[in-house]
């Protein structure tokens, strides 16, 4: 791999001029490999996509998607300068990119400071302001649709492993799942970065630093919503201590992002997202990628509980799935 680095470095001018003095592999995510490159007077990040991901079960996701990642940054910057890495350039022979290094001591990782008891309602707020943002300045964008042609992709990396492995899982809840992934596959209104975790989302100076957009898709943003709230929900299930603060955070993001919306009626948009919640819920225990903190059985039957209550309900709002959360986690 690292001859593969040099020899996209040299195809790509990073650092030109500049001996590389170090490169080390990054660890934490599952679908690429990802490393950092000290120059001389600076750092840079490479990325490359995985055929294979890193998990225990056999998911199979197409190179392809490392370009839509880049072509999402190459969106977003411009509009978003400081809630993304800057770009660096593209090896398409390698099909890797550089971006900037992000340092943890000015950057720290959103999902590292939540598990570690420091929350802030404030910073989802902004998460989910500069999110919502995002959707509104994309909507209805038929250039940027035409663009992320990206369903095949989509579906390999969140519907297919997500939706329909779980309702594998779960025969009884199969037409609802599957009712619930047909939904989500036909809307096209937003860029969508797709997997809006807190592992995904740095914690700047200037506000939230969005990562990994390799899942991007022209579809429906009510995805990247309640994917995001959804690590809200499993952390209230594995802190049990920290509830509060967390559904503060579930309310502020939510509440922030909804204030956004303008590309259709708020109502129906938060009853598509307050629907597909408990689908992803469930999915983070049976599907093909469930969360690695929770790993007892008791925690795991608990959020199949929740979301199993949740997907036998038609919810409207995304308070009523907070709600019903809290109310099964009550001592």
């Amino acid at each position: 791999m690292q001859h593969a680095i040099r020899s996209a470095i040299e195809q790509s001018g990073i650092g030109q001029g500049q001996a590389l003095r170090h490169m080390a592999q990054l660890t934490g995510g599952v679908s690429s490999d990802i490393w950092r490159i000290d120059f001389e007077d600076h750092s840079v990040c490479a990325k490359r996509a995985l055929a294979k991901l890193k998990v225990a079960a056999d998911w199979q996701a197409p190179l392809s998607r490392n370009a839509y990642e880049y072509a999402w940054y190459e969106v977003i910057s411009p509009l978003f300068p400081h809630a993304v890495p800057r770009m660096l350039g593209r090896d398409e022979a390698s099909g890797m990119f550089f971006m900037s290094y992000l340092d943890a001591d000015t950057h720290p990782v959103w999902k590292a400071q939540l598990l570690q008891g420091h929350i802030s309602p404030a910073f989802a707020a902004q998460v989910g302001q500069t999110l919502g943002q995002m959707h509104a300045a994309t909507a209805h964008n038929a250039k940027l649709a035409q663009r992320f042609q990206s369903d095949a992709e989509f579906h390999a990396l969140r519907l297919e492993p997500y939706l329909l492995a779980t309702a594998q899982r779960h025969p009884a809840l199969a037409p609802r799942l599957h009712a619930i992934h047909q939904q989500t596959a036909d809307g096209h209104l937003v860029l969508v970065h797709g997997d809006i975790s807190p592992k995904n989302i740095l914690m700047g100076p200037q506000g939230p630093v969005f990562l990994d957009a390799e899942c991007a898709w022209y579809g429906d943003p009510a995805f990247d919503l309640a994917f995001g709230l959804n690590h809200l929900l499993l952390k209230a299930v594995h802190m049990p201590q920290h509830q509060g603060l967390l559904a503060d955070s579930f309310t502020q993001l939510s509440q922030a992002y909804l204030a956004q919306v303008n590309w259709e009626p708020v109502a129906v948009f938060e009853q598509r997202a307050a629907q597909l919640l408990p689908a992803l819920l469930l999915a983070r225990v049976d599907g093909k990628s469930p969360v690695e903190y929770l790993t007892s059985p008791h925690t795991q039957n608990q959020v199949r509980q929740i979301a199993t209550h949740g997907l036998q309900h038609i919810y409207t709002h995304l308070q009523q799935v907070l709600a019903t959360t809290l109310k099964a986690l009550a001592p």
